[in-house]
């Protein structure tokens, strides 16, 4: 079997254990993981799950940064055929125990940094059965490589489809609640494939020498999908453990990076570090970007100091990630295409649809569809969200409006949905909203997205009080940033008399936004 053969993530190990054994996998802070070590330690893993008791299709949850435990653990839980479900570590307290408790997680693997999170939590998780720490620093709690170690590395290997759920990743939600988008091998694999086509781009031929970065954090697809993307393509990946610009500039120097995955939020950090303009990028190929627009003015700025390709992707966790790709060809100052998304990848159907779910011809704004085998199995138990998402013919509805030129090239001009994207980060209004509306003073609040040169959006709330209360835009940031995370929380607060509304009592919302976008030649940022 070739890795293009391979049915599951877990075959995918198990090829690059056999044809590449030797080869560096993982690079994780001076410790060093070999292809063939990686696959034994999945099978450790994978057999300690099913002594657990832990069932197949059960999940189980990681609330941790980014390391190389953390992908021995996801490639251990495919081969006992169960699925993880990365936590996001920036969410409060009471966003991150809904999580655990949705998923039904059955362990709960724990890095150093929220031993005492999760201390307060526990006894809130009734499904969690096991807690196990990443990096010990808890004496109640099991060990992760002691426990590792303890078991066979005999490859348990359990019968998996490829329709079979391998990752559950949570996306902000409309009401309030985050949702888990059930991802499958098939999903994963079949956007991995674009490399065995005939259409394959420059971008994504990968070679022995080539070494990845991992910056992004694996809660989100953009971490998790390309530790994925260098596994599959049998690359050496760098892990970092988080984003910080001055430690990617190290890897940069030390490793000879030559691909990696950013957000433009992130990418502007890097690039304005004194160090980067001393920096040798001579091995870097390609940088990848994308979970929100750039500004103009950085993608020239980055062009001019990395020195490098660069390939913008748009997508979504519900499409396993990228969909559509502005190729580095097209990356030409003055050229109508660098405002758009880029095109469709190869497999890759899109539509733009009317409200009615009827096509439009090009040029025309309506929202952006989707159908391919990278699109999700669903949102984990709920039925309904999931039909409002995907129909029965595979179409997903993205919640992104655009269009698209006679060319092929798609343009993003809005979002249908209010969620605001700030650093690459989801946030739906609503869930900011019911936060604020707890606050004693408030009478009501609407929460928009208003453009931000550094993070994209940032969120703004516009808040109405009670009669004869005098609350303050520091009391209600400081109230807010204790029921959600601190980037969903707004950075400013406009007072207002009282919220317009329309006829039948619904919140104008974009009345309230337009002012803050005016002279923008679109409406996201």
């Amino acid at each position: 079997m070739s890795v293009a053969e391979a049915a599951t993530l877990a075959d995918v190990i198990r090829v690059q254990a056999k044809t590449r054994g030797a080869s560096t996998a993982l690079v994780f802070e001076g410790r060093e993981t070999s292809y063939a070590a990686l696959d034994r330690r999945a099978s450790q893993v994978a057999n300690g799950l099913i002594a657990l008791g832990v069932k197949p299709d059960e999940r189980i949850a990681y609330l941790g940064k980014n390391s190389d435990l953390f992908i021995e653990l996801l490639l251990g839980a495919v081969k006992a055929k169960v699925v993880t479900a990365p936590v996001n570590w920036r969410l409060a307290g009471p966003e991150i125990g809904f999580i655990v408790d949705d998923a039904k997680a059955a362990v709960l693997f724990v890095g150093p940094e929220f031993i005492d999170l999760v201390r307060s939590l526990k006894d809130q998780l009734p499904h969690v059965r096991a807690i196990m720490t990443m990096e010990g620093g808890a004496p109640e709690w099991q060990d992760f490589a002691a426990w590792r170690d303890a078991q066979s590395d005999s490859d348990p290997n359990l019968a998996t489809t490829n329709n079979d759920v391998a990752i559950q990743l949570y996306t902000s939600g409309t009401t309030g609640k985050p949702k888990g988008a059930m991802l499958s091998h098939q999903n994963f694999l079949s956007l991995l494939r674009i490399g065995g086509t005939d259409e394959n781009p420059d971008w994504n031929v990968w070679t022995d020498t080539d070494v990845s970065l991992v910056a992004m954090p694996v809660f989100h697809i953009g971490g998790v999908g390309w530790a994925v993307f260098g596994l599959y393509h049998g690359a050496k990946s760098v892990i970092a453990r988080e984003f910080d610009p001055n430690k990617v500039l190290d890897f940069f120097r030390d490793y000879g990076i030559s691909k990696l995955f950013l957000v433009p939020a992130a990418m502007q950090f890097i690039v304005r570090q004194p160090r980067a303009r001393e920096m040798d990028f001579s091995q870097l190929k390609y940088i990848m970007y994308g979970a929100s627009p750039i500004p103009a003015a950085l993608l020239k700025e980055c062009i001019a100091v990395f020195g490098c390709g660069f390939v913008q992707m748009y997508g979504m966790t519900e499409t396993t990630g990228t969909i559509v790709v502005l190729a580095p060809e097209d990356h030409v100052e003055g050229r109508n295409c660098m405002r758009s998304a880029g095109k469709a990848l190869p497999g890759i159907e899109i539509a733009i649809l009317d409200p009615d779910g009827k096509p439009l011809p090009v040029g025309d704004v309506g929202e952006i569809a989707t159908r391919s085998a990278s699109n999700m199995v669903g949102y984990w138990n709920l039925p309904d969200a999931t039909a409002r998402t995907l129909d029965r013919n595979n179409w997903l509805r993205t919640g992104d409006a655009g269009y698209l030129d006679e060319d092929g090239f798609l343009y993003i001009h809005d979002r249908i949905k209010d969620m605001i994207i700030s650093g690459g980060e989801n946030i739906y209004p609503a869930e900011v909203e019911s936060a604020i509306c707890d606050h004693p003073d408030v009478a009501e609040v609407a929460v928009v997205g208003v453009p931000d040169d550094t993070w994209g959006e940032a969120v703004k709330a516009v808040v109405a009080l009670k009669p004869g209360k005098e609350a303050s835009a520091v009391d209600i940031i400081a109230f807010t940033r204790q029921r959600i995370a601190a980037f969903k929380t707004p950075k400013t607060v406009d007072f207002i008399q009282a919220l317009p509304r329309n006829a039948s009592g619904k919140i104008l919302r974009r009345q309230l936004r337009d002012p803050y976008w005016e002279g923008k030649e679109r409406q996201v940022n």
